[in-house]
């Protein structure tokens, strides 16, 4: 791929590298839309630093291994003075180590699970704390003492599991199983019968990708309810609850720091021009908006930095106090995660969510747990 169309002398070159084929092609081409909306709308307001910005578009293809390839080639290659991109933490790993070797910038859009800092990457979504942590604690509040977890394969549901096990053992709570299934997987039977044999009060789900397709369609039949066994999904968004139907999962929760219904002004605005440029039918999900976000936070970092060398631009980014975006106000921690507020939804037949519980302020990022990983934190 590498979609540059008419990039001229007076141009900078950004790269915008998601899976646009693939298990998370699912989750991950509408990011990749809404990053390109954000760089429209800027161009049409006089680009940054008086240059039009000209996207280069790659394909991970849902690969660990496609993501490094890609992110290199954007770099030396195509020049590109920052990359946004990446879905799943497997990805970013992957890329983490050509970003830090040729001193690029990436723009990281996803909930993940910390237990990292790297100075070449801006990580907007949310750290544990910020999301899968304030979930259990809801659910605790709401008097679930029985945990089963069930996730995709690999670091990010493995290591987000980590930390909400100490935590289960932490409150002297129960955890009745935990199982993994491949990346893309579609067989549930065996987790299945283990949840039925462990009987949780609610289901912590980690899976990735359109492998939800197949463990809610599964669920479903096998006859567990979200009434008798409700799911706790941290993966899942509208556009997901839509592809997988919003039936199957009625009743079910989700949590995250965007959901398409806040009511807010700029929420509004961004969903109509969305609407305006892909469909009305289109649905806006959480990390989304935050690939959104992360090109008006970077033009905004550059012409405050009055650079785009990634040292300089990382510096500014984390000193702006704050910006006005779909999901409130929010600004970048010195540790370079965001600070943002937590929200717990339910899933309404309509597919939209009603929300339960938020934070009510914006949590500071903390990327180590302190009960998972006592001791280690970040070094800005």
């Amino acid at each position: 791929m590498g979609l540059l169309a008419g990039a001229q002398a007076e141009d900078v070159k950004v790269g915008v590298l998601h899976s646009l084929t693939g298990t998370m092609a699912i989750s991950e081409i509408t990011v990749k839309n809404a990053t390109l909306l954000a760089i429209e709308e800027i161009n049409k307001k006089g680009g940054v630093m008086g240059k039009t910005i000209a996207s280069v578009i790659e394909d991970g293809a849902s690969e660990p291994a496609t993501f490094a390839q890609k992110a290199q080639k954007l770099i030396e290659q195509d020049k590109v003075s920052t990359v946004f991109g990446g879905w799943t933490s497997a990805s970013r790993k992957a890329m983490l180590p050509v970003f830090e070797r040729l001193d690029n910038l990436l723009w990281y859009p996803v909930q993940f699970e910390g237990n990292e800092c790297s100075p070449n990457i801006m990580y907007s979504g949310a750290q544990p704390n910020q999301q899968i942590l304030p979930a259990f604690d809801w659910a605790v509040e709401k008097g679930f003492k029985k945990y089963f977890l069930v996730g995709s394969d690999y670091v990010f549901p493995r290591t987000a599991n980590l930390i909400v096990k100490k935590h289960i053992e932490n409150d002297k709570l129960t955890l009745t199983g935990e199982e993994y299934v491949p990346l893309g997987g579609t067989d549930f039977s065996s987790v299945i019968n283990k949840i039925k044999a462990g009987g949780p009060a609610i289901i912590f789900n980690t899976i990735n990708g359109d492998s939800n397709v197949a463990f809610f369609k599964q669920l479903a039949a096998a006859g567990l309810t979200a009434k008798d066994y409700p799911v706790m999904s941290f993966s899942i968004a509208e556009q997901e609850a839509k592809a997988i139907g919003p039936k199957l999962l009625e009743g079910s929760y989700a949590a995250w720091n965007y959901f398409m219904s806040l009511p807010n002004t700029s929420n509004k605005a961004f969903i109509k021009a969305y609407a305006a440029k892909y469909g009305k039918e289109q649905l806006i999900t959480d990390p989304m908006i935050h690939g959104y976000v992360d090109v008006y936070i970077w033009k905004a970092a550059v012409e405050k930095a009055k650079s785009f060398e990634p040292d300089k631009v990382r510096k500014a980014a984390v000193s702006i106090k704050e910006i006005t975006t779909p999901m409130g106000k929010i600004k970048f921690d010195a540790n370079q995660s965001l600070y943002q507020t937590a929200y717990v939804g339910q899933l309404k037949a309509d597919g939209q969510f009603k929300i339960l519980w938020d934070s009510k302020k914006n949590l500071k990022p903390e990327p180590y747990d302190a009960l998972a990983f006592p001791g280690k934190t970040c070094k800005p």
